[in-house]
C-alpha cells in the first residue's frame, strides 16, 4: 500500500508544493512548527532515510538545500533547521523549518493552525525565492 507522501507526489491527495525534480518533491507540512516548515521526500518509497543509496541520499540534501535556501528568504530567519524523524510517515522525508531559536525545531510545540489562504500564500512565497 502506497504511503500517505506516495499518494501527495502522484496527485491522489492535494498538497501546497514547493519544489520538483525528477527525484525528489518538497511540500508545506499540513501541521506547521512554523510558517514555512517544509518536508522533502524521495519519489522513491523508501522508509528510513539511511536505506536510501549513498547518492541518492546525497542528492536528497543538495535537492533539501536549495530549499531551505528559500525558505530562508521567504521567511528571514537566523537558520533554516533539518530534521530526521521518519516515526509519523514510513516514507523517508526531511523537515525543514525556519528557526528563530532552538525551539521552534520542538516537535512537542503546537502546532500552527493555518488557513488555505495562508498555505497557499506560504508555498508561493518559497517558490517565488527559488
Amino acid at each position: 500500500m502506497a504511503t500517505i507522501f506516495s499518494r501527495i507526489i502522484s496527485g491522489e491527495i492535494p498538497c501546497y508544493k514547493v519544489a520538483e525534480d525528477e527525484r525528489f518533491f518538497a511540500f508545506l507540512d499540513i501541521n506547521p512548527l512554523v510558517k514555512g516548515h517544509t518536508l522533502v521526500v524521495p519519489k522513491q518509497e523508501v522508509d528510513y532515510v539511511f536505506d536510501l543509496s549513498d547518492e541518492d541520499l546525497a542528492a536528497m540534501h543538495v535537492f533539501a538545500k536549495k530549499v531551505a535556501l528559500a525558505i530562508g528568504k521567504a521567511f528571514p530567519c537566523k537558520k533554516v533547521g533539518e530534521a530526521v524523524l521518519g516515526l509519523e510517515v514510513p516514507h523517508a522525508h526531511i523537515h525543514l523549518i525556519p528557526m528563530q531559536n532552538e525551539k521552534d525545531m520542538l516537535f512537542s510545540n503546537p502546532k500552527l493552525r493555518l488557513t488555505t489562504e495562508e498555505f497557499v500564500a506560504v508555498a508561493e512565497a518559497i517558490r517565488a525565492a527559488l
